[in-house]
């Protein structure tokens, strides 16, 4: 039998593609979970036109994929104190509250230190619950949040027994627990952190297929640095139309590494005018909306 294609899809929607039999409607038909573009009466049918639907599903399957990975994803949470944007960058320009799972601008955590009285000082800017007085007390913290499903707490955790921080002994299964528990959780720190150990093989086995579904998961999640080195491993492929449209995304996002190789891509005539017009506003207004005088003046004190 000939391979059904997209556009025969709706004429079919009520056959099944083995057979013919039709379900006049009432829904006794099941549609290939894998590409939704037919369906079968049973198992049997799906099995006997397997080899037909191969072609066609596959190449479903791949612009099913490519739609859900070249989608631009939301961007980062607001601070709760100041509702900017926060900065992409890790732990030196946002801190994690343990005490309530909140996650801060350092701007705004800087800002409460060189305001606020002496008795305000080392409490939570956002509960003010008194800080951790120890790396006890802070795990003590952590764990609490893990028991209440905090997938940021799950990977901060977990990274504790990875590296053997905060007073834990290093412990890598229980780090690659951890991490998966806040990777099905959908943090997308945790996946690349997860496509990190897949790579290297430090903590666990070495995967190349784990490495890169992990990296593409935490792309999707809204994490730019696993989103920039896609658009390299596919520039190394020689897949330049790919590469090219991670690092958009990621430049879009506001990171710089992405967007120095888009710029760099519209002078080798990679990149259209156009969506380099359009890449360069989406990273100027990604970095202005995480820009603040407190932060500025946080990053200034750190130096």
């Amino acid at each position: 039998m000939s391979n059904i294609t997209t556009k025969d899809a709706d004429d079919s929607k009520y056959q099944c593609a083995a057979c013919g039999d039709s379900d006049d409607g009432d829904g006794s038909l099941k549609a290939c979970t894998e590409c939704n573009l037919v369906k079968f009466c049973n198992r049997s049918c799906q099995v006997a036109h397997r080899t037909a639907h191969k072609k066609a599903c596959t190449k479903r399957v791949a612009e099913l994929f490519d739609e859900k990975m070249f989608k631009q994803p939301p961007p980062n949470e607001d601070c709760p104190i100041c509702y900017l944007r926060l900065p992409i960058e890790g732990d030196q320009n946002r801190r994690y509250q343990s005490c309530c799972g909140k996650m801060l601008c350092y701007g705004c955590v800087y800002a409460n230190t060189v305001a606020a009285a002496d008795t305000e000082k080392h409490k939570c800017v956002f509960c003010r619950t008194a800080v951790s007085s120890s790396d006890e007390m802070l795990i003590e913290r952590m764990k609490k949040r893990v028991e209440a499903n905090d997938a940021v707490a799950m990977y901060n955790l977990g990274s504790y027994y990875h590296k053997g921080m905060m007073g834990l002994r290093q412990d890598h299964a229980k780090a690659l627990e951890l991490y998966h528990k806040s990777a099905k959780l959908g943090h997308h720190r945790a996946h690349y952190a997860l496509s990190a150990c897949y790579r290297e093989g430090g903590i666990g086995e070495k995967d190349t297929r784990k490495e890169t579904n992990h990296e593409q998961l935490a792309a999707m999640a809204g994490n730019v640095h696993a989103r920039y080195d896609l658009g390299c491993d596919e520039y190394n492929a020689g897949n330049m139309d790919r590469a090219y449209k991670h690092w958009m995304i990621s430049a879009n996002g506001g990171c710089d590494l992405s967007m120095k190789e888009v710029q760099e891509g519209y002078k080798r005539d990679f990149v259209t005018k156009d969506d380099h017009a359009k890449t360069t506003r989406a990273y100027g207004n990604s970095i202005d909306e995480m820009k603040s005088d407190d932060r500025d003046r946080a990053a200034a004190f750190r130096t």
